[in-house]
């Protein structure tokens, strides 16, 4: 029963009122019935009895005649509902209302001590026994002469058996309320566990419905605070595991276009070869030209795979050694200054005397100049413009990229550095598997350094690599 989480907190919100409702119920039917109840009735017995004791003055033979004392008390009792007695001064029993009270006519009677009570004055005393023939309030009235003598006592009293009836009919009433309260509690504390449960059963078939592929709009966030972060967060995963589902499928095609691209052309290259009638030096010599540019492009593709594995599993390593910036960027750009003069591009570098010696893996960082050189070239039209220049600014390093290109639109810059991203656009980024700048941005990022761009459609982009500066600068380069 207590398995699930709605019952559980069902059984939070009942249990207390099981026990709260009850104990306030006989508190309050005990304060009711002392404080209030009880007190009224000794209130108006006081009343009737000062009234009975100033006819009893005036009537001197009550206290001397018992069958006359009687007979007065016939006439009066029906109009009071209290039990009422006439007692000698010494507590002797002359006359009742009660005829269940004929035997114990004659016989003395418990009576309070009214040396101190004043004309006038009445007793009261209240028990709260509840045997039927018990009385539970008493009040006394003292007949007192005008000299200060008393002659009689008028006794007024309720039983249980008399006030029963209202003691219960208030317990019902009480005892209803509770129970509609109680159970007014129990649909409320239903109503929360149903509100609180629900969504997080929601969460549950939507986490399985998603494990299986069936659902792909997200979770409506409402409900408790708690609740709605809960919700948030698993729309937020929702929403990952869309974005890593598509990431994969354009993985899978990129993989099939960029594979199928070199092995087609090198497929072609040996049906060429072998169905050539004889070797001619010259086809041989640009066959296998091709050949090993198709299977550079294979190890270049290999290269972004094996780094995606590394992002992936979070083992990227670095091997780090001081490395003089201006003699290792000469020795980085010759082959991309050669590939742009091939392309028709003019090329510009501005690397100062003096840039400092940085510490870094030369081979990664080598990886994020070139796969930025090689869009820079790729997409820059002949007769463009590919400059490369560095320095230094508050004691970082920049290396910056430029071109003269067709640039990237605003509303891209936020994603051309998302894995497996293509601009659906064909300026930029359109080509290859979308991993250059992904696999660049986060080289830089492991050398605790930022790549920043700026481009505008049609004037060409701007990429700037930031590097901490934690060498001294050497001597200038000769």
């Amino acid at each position: 029963m207590l398995r699930s989480l709605r019952n559980r907190l069902l059984l939070s919100h009942v249990l207390p009122l099981l026990i709260i409702i009850p104990l306030t119920g006989v508190a309050i039917i005990y304060a009711l019935e002392s404080q209030v109840l009880l007190p009224n009735l000794s209130k108006e017995l006081a009343g009737d009895a000062h009234l009975l004791a100033e006819i009893a003055s005036n009537q001197p033979r009550i206290w001397k005649d018992p069958a006359y004392a009687q007979d007065i008390l016939t006439h009066v009792s029906p109009d009071l509902a209290a039990r009422v007695m006439w007692l000698a001064s010494d507590g002797r029993l002359l006359a009742s209302s009660d005829p269940t009270d004929a035997d114990r006519l004659g016989q003395l009677l418990e009576i309070p001590d009214f040396t101190s009570t004043r004309p006038g004055e009445v007793v009261s005393r209240t028990d709260f026994s509840q045997r039927l023939q018990g009385d539970i309030v008493d009040v006394y009235a003292p007949v007192i002469t005008a000299g200060d003598q008393i002659i009689g006592i008028v006794r007024l009293s309720y039983r249980f058996d008399t006030v029963y009836e209202e003691f219960m009919r208030l317990r019902y009433l009480i005892s209803a309320i509770l129970v509609v309260s109680l159970l007014a509690g129990v649909l409320l504390g239903s109503k929360l566990a149903v509100n609180i449960s629900s969504p997080l059963e929601k969460v549950a078939r939507a986490v399985y419905d998603l494990a299986r592929g069936y659902r792909k709009e997200g979770l409506v966030e409402q409900g408790p605070e708690e609740v709605r972060q809960l919700l948030r967060s698993v729309n937020h995963l929702m929403e990952r595991l869309h974005s890593l589902e598509e990431a994969r499928r354009r993985l899978l095609a990129n993989l099939v276009h960029e594979i199928g691209r070199p092995l087609g052309a090198l497929h072609a290259s040996i049906q060429a070869l072998l169905l050539s009638p004889k070797q001619d030096p010259e086809l041989l010599d640009a066959m296998l030209s091709g050949m090993k540019e198709e299977t550079s492009r294979l190890q270049h593709l290999l290269d972004n795979l094996a780094h995606l594995h590394d992002q992936v599993l979070g083992t990227l390593e670095l091997e780090r050694q001081p490395v003089v910036l201006g003699e290792w960027m000469l020795d980085v750009l010759r082959p991309w200054e050669a590939a742009a003069h091939e392309k028709g591009l003019n090329w510009e570098t501005s690397l100062p005397s003096g840039l400092p010696k940085v510490d870094v893996d030369p081979l990664r960082i080598a990886q994020v100049v070139g796969n930025l050189l090689s869009n820079a070239i790729k997409y820059t039209p002949a007769g463009g413009t590919v400059s490369v220049a560095a320095g230094t600014i508050e004691g970082k390093i920049w290396i910056k990229v430029s071109d003269t290109g067709s640039g990237i639109s605003g509303e891209e810059l936020d994603k051309i550095f998302v894995p497996f991203y293509r601009s659906p656009h064909e300026r930029r980024i359109a080509q290859g598997m979308g991993l250059g700048l992904s696999i660049a941005h986060d080289l830089v990022d492991a050398h605790e350094g930022r790549l920043e761009v700026q481009s505008q459609p049609g004037l060409g982009s701007q990429f700037t690599i930031w590097l901490p500066n934690i060498a001294p600068n050497p001597p200038p380069i000769k």
